[in-house]
């Protein structure tokens, strides 16, 4: 089910991912040599009337595209590139215009991005959206809204200064940020109240046993219902939570980063093998929605302006339209050197982060 779970969610989206780069380079001219599935060894494949080998690689996990004339990690011009042909030479990637090699380069993270929102906005169709006001309706008694001085009936307007309209908008402003400083704003009987308190930290467990720490100040509202969305407002909503899972990864990272979530939060393809059988064995909608945060946490993640990713070149090309050069080949070279070693560097060690996590390990 790892496996099942891992090649059904991942060998697409990567796939996707590397078919968007694909796309918008053909559409600017430029040839591709290869587009795999896969890595490694070739199993089976064919040459379409254009050139580009199209085939299926032994180890199933994404797969990628060369383009023409992609021949160092920094796709910089090269004595070998300046040797081909003019004709040759006008169908790869080094010959393109900076904001064409730019689109080029951000089409695999804007397709993952795309995908999820097709996704949610499919969700959001189907199953409409929960509309919950938010209202104090179930309050804990040794929660920290009712120490602070909550009480039932109270509707909360703001919460850190947001203006809120639904109990959703509650729990993403509280739940991602566990033993933080928290101001409320609840309308009681007529008039505005403030209340400040520290959010408690609440480690959950879901069936499967993986823990989770949120944030949780012991209010709940009992009272909503589903309202039916258009095929309009189900793509805005989508676009709404996929720039809120996006703003959730940011928090989670900085918290990290800080010390104020641990290291063994982060998780790597083991790690992600396993949520997504979980998931799988749920059902098809849930492995599905899983499917979308990952898509999300891909284009998130290769946006970033590290060397080596998508963002790596991005940022390069975004100082060379501020410069109006570009960065010498020999500097260029090493940043995506350092940025491969660290990206490598981190791999292995949430691999390392993932098997410690493991039940084996006492994880």
């Amino acid at each position: 089910m790892w496996i099942l779970g891992f090649l059904l969610m991942l060998g697409p989206l990567v796939t996707l991912h590397e078919l968007g780069h694909y796309l918008v380079g053909r559409m600017f001219g430029v040839k591709a040599n290869v587009f795999s599935v896969g890595f490694g060894k070739e199993l089976a494949g064919v040459t379409d009337r254009r050139g580009t080998r199209w085939k299926i690689s032994a180890l199933p996990f994404g797969g990628y595209v060369q383009f023409a004339g992609d021949m160092n990690p920094a796709s910089q011009p090269s004595e070998e590139w300046l040797a081909l042909p003019e004709e040759e030479r006008n169908q790869t990637f080094q010959s393109k215009s900076l904001w064409q090699k730019a689109l080029i380069v951000a089409a695999g993270p804007v397709t993952n991005f795309l995908i999820a929102i097709a996704i949610l906005a499919s969700f959001n169709v189907i199953y409409g959206r929960m509309e919950i006001p938010p209202v104090v309706e179930v309050l804990a008694e040794e929660g920290a809204a009712a120490q602070a001085g909550l009480e039932i009936g109270d509707r909360i307007v703001t919460v850190s200064g947001n203006e809120i309209e639904s109990f959703d908008e509650l729990r993403g402003l509280i739940a991602p940020y566990p033993g933080e400083q928290l101001s409320l704003q609840v309308e009681r009987d007529g008039q505005l109240l403030d209340f400040e308190f520290l959010i408690p930290t609440k480690v959950e467990r879901d069936r499967f046993g993986n823990e989770f720490r949120i944030g949780q100040i012991g209010v709940r509202s009992v009272n909503g219902e589903v309202v039916p969305v258009g095929v309009g407002e189900a793509v805005v909503l989508a676009v709404r939570q996929t720039g809120d899972m996006v703003q959730l990864m940011v928090t989670g990272i900085w918290q990290i980063i800080t010390g104020r979530r641990p290291v063994d939060e982060l998780g790597g393809p083991i790690k992600m093998a396993k949520f997504s059988a979980e998931q799988l064995s749920l059902g098809w909608p849930e492995f599905i929605y899983f499917v979308a945060m990952i898509s999300i946490n891909l284009a998130f993640i290769n946006l970033l302006p590290i060397p080596a990713l998508d963002g790596g070149h991005l940022a390069f090309y975004a100082a060379e339209a501020v410069r109006r050069r570009p960065a010498s080949a020999r500097s260029q070279e090493w940043a995506f050197r350092t940025g491969i070693a660290f990206v490598l560097a981190l791999m292995l060690f949430v691999t390392i982060n993932d098997i410690a996590s493991l039940p084996i390990f006492g994880g």
